[in-house]
């Protein structure tokens, strides 16, 4: 009998050691030498044809059941009979998850992508050799099964094998004889066993997969045209952040991954893409933690001939799209709120946000040095290098964004954080931005984008300055950014949306390694 070939999801058993798994691998590999040596090596069969997944054939069955029932009404012998002439044949495949060994017969959990799948071994059906050859098969090890769909006197529907294939041996043992993967380190290290074992993940994964079909959808829908655009660059710009550093041996030159896609994006709105969006991968060289990981998703667009008000509008229609798309509704959990997409989203300025949480009005605050005496008032650490509007963000951080659980339009940040943002003409020390927060977090930035090549040479000039003081995140000068601007770029709106966060709030995901396949990792020695 083989070694897993009992009742699983026993709480009881104990987590497997690696010398108990280096005992189980040495006794599957004594397996394999075995079919190898009988001509049956399962790694030398290509392909398998499998004719229905798990969920589709249930779904027939169930069909085919309801049909025979209108048909045979109360008689019992009616019924049987209708269902054994319309029997389906099905091939199905997939890994062997658990296993319940009665002898001459025997019931073994087969899973696929869309389930699991209940299947019948019977010796008289399969023959005796072939039955012998079964029963030293292990959980973990990847089957094709033919067989008939029918329903199991406890009610099941399952799938009576009439012949049944080793596809692929599975030569270590699955974590805890499948009772579940619980260490949080090896679940996202050994995300290939996790998908395994515990099927609400792939669950998560196959929902973020509907979410980018979606706003590529959605965004197809408003006639925006899909880009890519370089990720190594000479200047890594268009976002506060460290970049990472790398050499193009080729060209025997420093290059950085990209921090942001606004620069290159921005460059297309000049060329007269006049909607354009990337979903693609960026790199900030900062700290791992429940929201933040090194490389992730970004998505930004650029729409010219609108502003950040038609960037709220197009915000606001798209997450309540997604989410009756994905969710079903547009009033989802995450933790323990109920959050509210379905209702207008709440607009507040910054200076407003400010004064509601924070009592403090910066709107009377008339220079940096009230606004420093006003930061050790409330005992918020600053930097010397920070001017009056980097202290109302400082504010505003420390005092607002917890409390914004609902749906919330940050709107008017200072100038001072805000380099490629243009100014409010009636008040020129604020810019045309907003953030978007949920639960507390930063959901999307947008901006009525800075078109004024004069201008935005003078605030790269500052952003440099910064840079000389310290501020490893300021942006640097690019000149060929400068250059298209001066070609001339219309009005535009602009956004950068985080798809990491987005997806963790439409699956209820509580950190930022549920929703990424393979998170970044400190490599083990």
């Amino acid at each position: 009998m083989a070694e897993e070939n009992q009742v699983v999801n026993n709480p009881a058993e104990e987590e497997q050691t690696e010398q108990d798994v280096n005992i189980l691998k040495k006794v599957r590999m004594e397996k394999l030498d075995e079919l190898k040596a009988n001509g049956a090596n399962p790694f030398e069969i290509t392909k398998y044809d499998v004719t229905a997944h798990n969920t589709d054939a249930i779904a027939a069955y169930e069909k085919l059941e309801a049909e025979a029932k209108a048909e045979a009404g109360d008689d019992a012998d009616a019924l049987n009979k209708l269902l054994e002439e319309r029997r389906q044949t099905v091939r199905i495949a997939g890994r062997i998850t658990s296993w319940r060994d009665m002898g001459k017969a025997n019931f073994i959990d087969v899973r696929d992508s869309s389930d699991r799948m209940q299947v019948y071994v019977r010796m008289n059906d399969i023959g005796a050799d072939e039955f012998a050859a079964f029963k030293k098969w292990d959980i973990g090890d990847l089957v094709g099964v033919e067989g008939f769909v029918f329903r199991t006197r406890k009610g099941e529907i399952s799938v009576h094998a009439q012949k049944i294939t080793l596809l692929s041996k599975s030569l270590l043992p699955l974590p805890e004889k499948w009772h579940g993967l619980k260490d949080q380190d090896t679940r996202y290290r050994q995300r290939y066993v996790d998908l395994i074992v515990n099927p609400d993940v792939a669950d998560t994964f196959k929902k973020r997969s509907k979410i980018i079909a979606c706003i590529r959808r959605f965004l197809d829908g408003r006639d925006f045209m899909e880009v890519e655009t370089p990720m190594l660059v000479s200047n890594a710009g268009g976002a506060a952040a460290r970049p990472f550093d790398t050499h193009y041996n080729a060209l025997d030159e420093d290059v950085k991954l990209r921090i942001s896609l606004e620069l290159y994006l921005k460059r297309l709105i000049v060329g007269g893409l006049e909607r354009v969006y990337e979903i693609g991968r960026v790199f900030r060289n900062e700290g791992v933690d429940a929201r933040h990981n090194p490389e992730f998703t970004l998505m930004e667009l650029y729409q010219a001939y609108t502003d950040y008000y038609g960037m709220m509008e197009l915000t606001e229609s798209m997450f309540r799209h997604l989410a009756e798309e994905v969710c079903g509704t547009t009033t989802i959990p995450y933790g323990e709120h109920m959050i509210d997409l379905g209702k207008p989203f709440e607009r507040m300025t910054m200076i407003e946000a400010v004064k509601k949480y924070a009592n403090v009005d910066f709107a009377q605050v008339k220079d940096t040095a009230e606004a420093k005496k006003l930061a050790d008032e409330h005992h918020i650490e600053y930097e010397d290098r920070h001017q009056r509007g980097d202290i109302l963000n400082l504010f505003f951080e420390e005092y607002v964004e917890h409390h914004l659980i609902q749906p919330t339009f940050i709107m008017d940040h200072p100038i001072e954080i805000s380099p490629l943002t243009k100014k409010k003409p009636e008040n020129p020390d604020y810019v045309e931005r907003f953030e978007l927060f949920i639960n507390g977090w930063e959901m999307c930035n947008a901006y009525s984008e800075l078109n004024d090549p004069i201008d935005q040479r003078e605030r790269f000039i500052a952003q440099e300055e910064l840079l000389k003081k310290g501020d490893e995140e300021a942006n640097r000068i690019d000149e060929d950014f400068l250059r298209a601007l001066e070609i001339g770029m219309p009005p535009t709106g602009g956004i950068g949306y985080g798809i990491d966060r987005l997806v963790m709030l439409l699956t209820n995901s509580p950190a930022i390694r549920d929703v990424l396949l393979f998170p970044t990792m400190k490599s083990i020695d």
